[in-house]
């Protein structure tokens, strides 16, 4: 269908369209129109994904002389992959209608694991060593080689990318990453450094929220994205967090001991250099002399990771003399390493800051803070001098000039914390040092500052008011939307005890207790024998939903252990199936582990059980990998019990030191933040069973504190909306009644498209009939 907003004609893949879906297009085109950042929180299952793509590719069209660029940021492959497939169909559908002038260029950009088509380098075990076994066979030096010497191995397919120049490009339409493979296949050119060049040339541009947010990624992927871009940080609920990963650091012994491994390594290749090619190592002493250690663009295949500090904050100077020549740079990190190993030997938490750290070091290492800013570019250039491929040996020694270059930029935001040991197992010695960012602003602030639009939409915002203050921005448009539904497709309930009256509850003086126990399993046994195919349960730690499962089975719960496992060259990996003596009768368990493996394994056949009618439970965990990434449409998830409040570990030295930041800076309160960063935890779990507006699911908040208007209330809208005050205190039996009448419920027809005024599916007639006003009085 086609329709307007305004001044531009969208087009859209699909007879008909949400009312929100719409509403969503409006409040996007006014951001746009602004050239302003914006917050769109939109339900989950409403078609966000297709209704964003839509307006900007159509934006985009209608304004040619002022045509803009998509940057579109998921947090994993599969969202890539899922956007992409979206963006496709819609590609398609506005070159029938619209002829060849909508052709676009759109692809997805991933790492090197995700990307190679050559056998050889596929066969390493992780990215990293895909990425080093990939510079093995690219780096000019080694191209140069081979040249001379037929038996250095080398890739033919970035060969034949590289013969073919300028004209390797890829034709215009939608690449998804296994289009890029095979097109790359059927070519014989390297699809990643393929992908790579396209990007500055693409309409559209899909890949990790590290592309821009990591300093070390984007200064090598993104630094060329032009200023007319619109960027979409898409399942944007914990950006704040992705920010504050991407400038921390931790250091362990084992980083120290591999970085002195490094260190010789390096040494040695310096030595055979002053013996084979002394020329090599002068000349790039002159370089440094001049200030030119990374001038000018270096071929891609060389390129390393980019600096770690922010560019605006990067020192555009002279290497300072004390490092100039490889042996003294050595020297210097032989210095900082001492140091750090001094001060990781200590039976106390010690916190600090990176101001007073820097003197600390200056005072007992006397390495200054200028030389500490320049250790990462330093090792960058010693790396390429000695032209050194196997960079993922080399992690370690990165880590460190990671830290010092950071420790040395960087004196408000950030704390250094020392701790012994992990406080939940103190009987075991595990020192790390931690350099931590407190604030989350620091990362997105060049992204802000740098791009036309920044859209950071999700359905689990709320309250949708503190991201621009955790995040320092403000945005032109800050919008929660409603779900508009021809039936009451969501039903969540608060349980706050158990059939026994007893309340249920997490709290650290509750979760042990017997009754609470007790009635939890009680609860799960109760909605297996009655609720349909799939149900998921979170917990809220993988320590507390390992010590109930124990309690369950030494309580009679559990009947059998089932261990079936392998061994691999290097580990053992265990796969548990519980059987449950009660629940056995209905549903088969699977669980999540810490392992992504065992996971998957478990995944796979929890939807195997779901489809073949048997049903089935999954056990997961609030902040895992299943609660962040994974759907259980339809008969694979018809009820998600939340078991507790999925709070962060509140006697984290890392937390407070950031609560306090947030307090002393932001003036947000540490329950406020705790309440909220629980909360979208909480709303993103139960959001994984309803994906459509066809769908039909329970979801069970089965903690106490949920019945609190103050917890309560910071859950998303869309929840919120279908939450009566009579499903708001509820024992075992009662939530177990509103269940069966749910059930009941969603078994009978019902009309998709709406009746008696509220209507849920608009056609182009309906949009043609209505002006905004009457839009907004349909959707709520």
């Amino acid at each position: 269908m086609k329709f307007q907003i305004e001044d531009v004609t969208v087009c859209f893949p699909y007879d008909h369209i949400y009312p929100e879906q719409y509403s969503y297009m409006v409040e996007l085109k006014r951001a746009l129109d602004a050239k302003g950042h914006c917050l769109l929180e939109m339900p989950t299952g409403t078609g966000k994904t297709i209704a964003l793509l839509s307006l900007i590719t159509s934006y985009t069209l209608s304004k040619p002389q002022g045509a803009i660029k998509l940057i579109y940021c998921t947090r994993t492959v599969h969202e890539m992959e899922k956007t992409l497939a979206e963006l496709k169909l819609l590609h398609n559908y506005q070159v029938k209608h619209l002829g060849p002038a909508a052709k676009i260029l759109a692809i997805g950009l991933s790492s090197r694991k995700n990307l190679c088509v050559n056998p050889n380098v596929l066969e390493a075990n992780n990215r990293d060593s895909v990425d080093a076994a990939c510079r093995k066979r690219t780096a000019s030096w080694v191209r140069a080689l081979s040249a001379e010497n037929p038996n250095v191995e080398t890739c033919e397919f970035f060969e034949n990318y590289e013969r073919t120049a300028s004209g390797a490009v890829l034709p215009p339409g939608v690449y998804t990453l296994q289009d890029l493979r095979a097109f790359g296949k059927e070519k014989g050119w390297c699809p990643y450094f393929l992908a790579r060049h396209m990007v500055q040339l693409a309409n559209v541009v899909v890949y990790s929220y590290q592309y821009l947010l990591d300093p070390k990624v984007a200064g090598i992927i993104s630094k060329e994205m032009q200023k007319e871009s619109v960027v979409v940080f898409d399942e944007a609920h914990n950006i704040d967090n992705v920010c504050i990963e991407a400038l921390s650091v931790s250091v362990r012994r084992q980083t120290l001991d591999g970085a002195s491994r490094n260190i010789s390594r390096i040494e040695q290749e310096i030595n055979r250099f002053k013996a084979t090619d002394a020329n090599r190592l002068r000349d790039e002493y002159k370089r440094l002399v001049n200030g030119l250690a990374l001038s000018g663009n270096l071929p891609g295949s060389d390129s390393w990771l980019s600096n770690p500090a922010l560019p605006d904050d990067i020192l555009r100077e002279a290497v300072p003399g004390n490092i100039r020549r490889a042996e003294h740079f050595l020297h210097v990190l032989r210095r900082l390493l001492q140091y750090l190993t001094v001060r990781l030997d200590t039976e106390d938490v010690e916190k600090e800051s990176p101001i007073s750290f820097v003197a600390s070091i200056n005072n007992q290492a006397g390495i200054d803070q200028k030389t500490l800013k320049f250790c990462y570019d330093r090792l960058h250039s010693l790396m390429l001098t000695l032209e050194i491929t196997d960079t993922d040996d080399f992690l370690h020694v990165q880590t460190i000039c990671d830290f010092a270059t950071l420790v040395g930029t960087y004196s408000r935001g950030f704390s250094i914390i020392i701790e012994p040991f992990d406080e939940r197992m103190p009987h075991i010695p595990d020192p790390v040092l931690q350099l931590s960012c407190h604030d989350a602003s620091l990362a997105i602030k060049p992204v802000f500052d740098r791009f036309q639009s920044v859209v950071i939409t999700s359905g689990t915002l709320s309250p949708i008011d503190l991201y621009p203050r955790l995040l320092n921005f403000h945005p032109v448009v800050s919008r929660s939307f409603k779900m508009s539904l021809t039936r009451d497709c969501i039903c969540p309930m608060v349980l706050t005890r158990g059939s026994d009256q007893l309340p249920v509850s997490t709290k650290f003086d509750m979760r042990s207790d017997p009754g609470v126990v007790r009635n939890y399993g009680k609860l799960l046994v109760e909605m297996v024998s009655i609720v349909p195919d799939g149900i998921v349960c979170f917990f809220v730690s993988y320590s507390y939903m390992d010590g109930i499962i124990n309690t369950w089975n030494e309580s009679g719960l559990l009947k059998d252990v089932l261990v079936v496992g392998y061994v691999s060259s290097f580990h053992l990996v265990f796969l548990m199936i519980l059987l449950f003596q009660e629940i056995m009768q209905h549903k088969l368990v699977f669980i999540e582990t810490q392992d992504v493996v065992e996971t998957t394994l478990a995944l796979d056949n929890y939807r195997r059980a779901c489809d073949c009618g048997r049903g089935a439970v999954f056990f997961s965990v609030a902040r895992g990998k299943v609660a962040e990434g994974i759907d259980f449409d339809r008969h694979y998830g018809r009820l998600v019990i939340m078991f507790g409040i999925p709070f962060q570990y509140t006697l984290s030295k890392i937390l407070l030191a950031r609560l306090e930041y947030l307090r002393d800076t932001f003036q947000i309160k540490e329950g406020d933040f705790l309440t909220f960063d629980a909360l979208r935890q909480a709303a993103q779990c139960v959001g994984r069973v309803i994906r459509s507006k066809a769908d039909y699911g329970m979801m069970i908040f089965a903690d106490k504190r949920y019945s609190r208007h103050d917890k309560r209330s910071k859950l998303p809208g869309w929840i919120l909306s279908h939450l009566r005050d009579a499903h708001l205190n509820l024992s075992t039996d009662m939530a177990l009644h509103i269940a069966r009448e749910f059930l009941r419920k969603m078994a009978q027809p019902y009309d998709k498209t709406g009746s008696s005024g509220k209507k849920t599916l608009l056609s182009q007639e309906d949009l043609e009939k209505m002006d905004g006003s009457g839009l907004q009085e349909r959707l709520y």
